[in-house]
């Protein structure tokens, strides 16, 4: 039997074009699409109003691709801190009915109500007061939210993602008395955790639907992917035993960051000026955030769009760090062993295995050394903390090649 717990995943509905409309009256009868600036490599459709999505258009389509669909659409460029600012100001909203709010992503969020029922009702009414309140709220006026019900957090995503979106109500709940009926004739793709290369791996197996997953031998899942078969298994079969919790971010896995380039990045020299900045600025975060990592990883896609080449490596370093000049040369030494001499059209920097920060190890021979480094990262953190993200940079950042200049005009890859 599962839980008897109530959680709600609350979406919000074409969350980026949907605050553009609210702080634009001008643009609600019209299509509207927010996109990367294509002038930069990054004109990609981020988010699609209801009017456009009429005319076909889709999230992470190309927005050439968008706008011959719907020429008469406007594009908006992103305004991160702008929608991050909104979003907390949901976040603010939803703790009004629960304190057990846990952001999922900056337009989603899961909610257990099971204790709030006493002094706001059954889910359901629990659910209409929370999208009458973003809909009417002086922040929030006109963002419509859908909301996914269930006994856990897996079953009320995929009631948010499958069903809610299309209900005219834009509620719906996902348990075991409709498991069966609704979410197993579904076709596998649908279900959360399953991307397109585990659609096909699980396709050529005769896993066609969500309900065949369910009713698949787990043992043979086990034998062939380990724990995620039975991850997999668990989510087909409506089982899920995470809980909503406010730490949700308090033991982060890895540290990275990743950019599209604004032109085709040939020449070697120009690609080790953008895996120096990406070292410089992941290191810079893992001290933030106060950690250590012990592997370095990178990611580069080549510049054929249409069949791009990937690159995708990673290594073990000697003692766990958070800096940059360290990254740095792991990832070059990754990148110099592994390119294919093709051009590239984005690449990322991440670090992993993390542990805290004040685990620091030091040798014999290099004491001096390590602490001088700790010193001046220090420095520099507190000229960046102090003056922003462009105070300080190394002199390659001047060069054609750089992007720490634009880089830090975003947030999370988009504009401010």
């Amino acid at each position: 039997m599962m839980e008897n717990r109530h959680i709600f995943l609350v979406d919000m509905q074409s969350f980026y074009a949907s605050v553009e409309k609210m702080d634009n009256p001008s643009l609600n009868d019209k299509p509207v699409i927010v996109s990367g600036d294509p002038e930069r490599r990054s004109g990609v459709v981020l988010a699609a109003c209801p009017l456009a999505k009429k005319y076909g258009v889709q999230n992470a389509e190309r927005l050439w691709e968008a706008q011959q669909k719907c020429p008469q659409a406007t594009i908006v460029r992103p305004r991160m801190q702008r929608y991050l600012d909104v979003s907390y100001e949901i976040t603010k909203m939803l703790e009004t009915f629960t304190d057990l709010v846990e952001p999922y992503s900056v337009d989603e969020q899961f909610l257990d109500v099971t204790r709030s029922q006493r002094f706001f009702g059954e889910p359901f009414e629990i659910a209409e007061k929370i999208k009458i309140a973003i809909e009417q709220g002086e922040e929030t006026k006109g963002i419509k939210a859908r909301i996914g019900i269930g006994p856990n957090k897996v079953l009320a995503k995929m009631a948010c993602d499958n069903f809610a979106k299309k209900n005219p109500k834009g509620i719906f709940r996902l348990d075991e008395t409709n498991l069966k009926k609704d979410l197993w004739p579904l076709p596998i793709g649908k279900m959360f955790g399953v991307g397109s290369r585990m659609e096909k791996h699980l396709q050529r197996m005769g896993i066609r639907q969500i309900g065949h997953l369910a009713n698949f031998p787990l043992q043979k899942l086990k034998r062939r992917w380990g724990i995620n078969g039975q991850v997999l298994w668990l989510t087909a079969n409506g089982i899920d035993y995470s809980p909503v919790t406010l730490k949700t971010y308090e033991q982060q896995k890895a540290v990275g960051h990743h950019m599209t380039l604004p032109r085709d990045y040939r020449k070697l020299d120009d690609i080790k000026v953008v895996l120096l900045e990406l070292s410089e600025e992941v290191a810079r975060r893992a001290r933030t955030k106060n950690y250590r990592g012990s592997t370095v990883s990178i990611s580069v896609r080549g510049a054929d769009f249409d069949f791009p080449t990937r690159l995708n490596r990673q290594v073990k370093l000697l003692s766990p760090t958070n800096d940059g000049m360290t990254i740095f040369k792991a990832a070059f030494q990754l990148f110099c062993q592994h390119w294919d001499r093709l051009p590239i059209r984005s690449a990322g920097v991440a670090l992993s295995q993390l542990q805290p920060a004040s685990a620091l190890q030091l040798g014999l021979f290099d004491f001096d050394a390590v602490l001088k480094r700790e010193s001046l990262n220090s420095a520099i953190d507190a000229i960046y903390q102090k003056y922003g993200a462009s105070s300080i940079v190394r002199a390659s950042s001047l060069t054609d090649a750089g992007q720490a200049f634009e880089r830090a005009k975003k947030i999370g890859g988009h504009y401010k």
